[in-house]
């Protein structure tokens, strides 16, 4: 979708302008991978319109290969306005024009499933499931297990606004079930299916070989599970926590995490690190107005992913803070003196660190 962000705070109908953005959770994955460094394609629909043709200017200008977006000649691009609070705050207000829009069209039928399916990881969201009936069927033949797939990757991202009936939930919940990697917010979970604390969601979601479970400002949790141990394996439970942001704007952040992570587990990097990396990413979204940060140098990123756990715990990060240079970046850090020294070695970078990641957007 198009994105409009407001000029100042304030409710939609004080607000004088926007300013034109792009939005999406799948294509904000696939531009902060591409940003990364991997190669990263974005699937969907848009309408032949001019915001269709921002979207796919402005997303490949990220490095996302849009060669397989199609164009839909009868339905327009979607759009959505938002004031500049939180989501969870008082007085949000997002106003979504996507009825009818191009990607709410997307189906089995009309989709290139071989494209989706081509790539070592196929990203998908929840946000999607919600858009039309077509677009439920074609996340459900996506994260049907099948022999040959990619690993699969589900952020439940549950919108109540969005779904018109009660079964949004359960249906949110089905989908989970057929993914191999979930993201979910502790909130969100207790929210739709009335599951309190890390421990119930992995037992209200036992299937996912990597479950992460987003705890806010706790940080994150991730049980991971070999897919030869079956559903009833003992998970190893990792935990992470958060780092300390200075928040220019909340938006965009469960798709920094996410990228984040999947960046870090295309390389083969250990889960603890996978964890970090997504905080990291999910930062350099915190620091500025929009949803998409610039994320920090592969390099950079590695030697704060491999920092001790006091020194991890040090690091305060606020705009700007992924432009600076090592020799600046305690600035960047308040009270981290001496962040930059990694007391544990940083899993090295591996052949595949440009692998394809397939990403789909509503």
């Amino acid at each position: 979708m198009v994105t409009f962000l407001p000029s100042r705070p304030g409710r939609l109908a004080d607000v004088p302008s926007f300013g034109r953005g792009i939005g999406g959770a799948e294509s904000n994955v696939a531009c902060a991978l591409a940003a990364a460094g991997h190669r990263a394609r974005w699937v969907g629909r848009v309408g032949a319109d001019g915001f269709g043709d921002h979207l796919v200017e402005a997303v490949a200008a990220y490095g996302v290969d849009t060669s397989a977006v199609q164009r839909d000649p009868d339905r327009p691009t979607g759009v959505y306005f938002r004031t500049a609070n939180d989501r969870d705050a008082d007085g949000f207000e997002v106003v979504y024009y996507r009825t009818g829009s191009a990607a709410s069209a997307m189906s089995p039928r009309n989709m290139p499933l071989d494209e989706l399916a081509a790539g070592r990881v196929l990203h998908l969201s929840g946000i999607t499931a919600a858009l039309s009936a077509d677009c439920l069927a074609l996340m459900r033949t996506l994260t049907a297990r099948r022999p040959g797939r990619p690993l699969v990757s589900f952020d439940v991202n549950h919108r109540a606004h969005l779904w018109r009936d009660a079964d949004g939930p359960r249906t949110l919940l089905g989908l989970a079930r057929g993914a191999d990697l979930v993201f979910v917010g502790e909130d969100e979970a207790e929210t739709a299916w009335g599951v309190r604390g890390a421990a119930a969601i992995r037992r209200t979601l036992p299937e996912p070989e990597v479950l992460v479970v987003k705890r806010g400002s706790a940080g994150a949790t991730v049980f991971t599970r070999t897919a030869a141990g079956g559903d009833s394996a003992p998970d190893t439970v990792t935990t992470v926590p958060a780092l300390r942001v200075d928040v220019v704007a909340p938006v965009g952040a469960g798709d920094a995490f996410a990228a984040g992570f999947l960046s870090a587990t295309l390389r083969g990097l250990p889960v603890r690190d996978r964890l970090r990396h997504g905080h990291l990413m999910a930062a350099a979204a915190l620091t500025v107005p929009g949803d998409l940060g610039t994320p920090p140098s592969r390099a950079r990123a590695d030697r704060l992913a491999a920092l001790g756990a006091e020194a991890w715990g040090r690091l305060r990060l606020g705009p700007g803070w992924t432009e600076e240079t090592d020799a600046t970046e305690a600035a960047g850090a308040a009270g981290a003196t001496g962040a930059t020294e990694a007391t544990e070695p940083a899993e090295p970078a591996t052949a595949q660190g440009a692998a394809d990641q397939e990403v789909r957007t509503p």
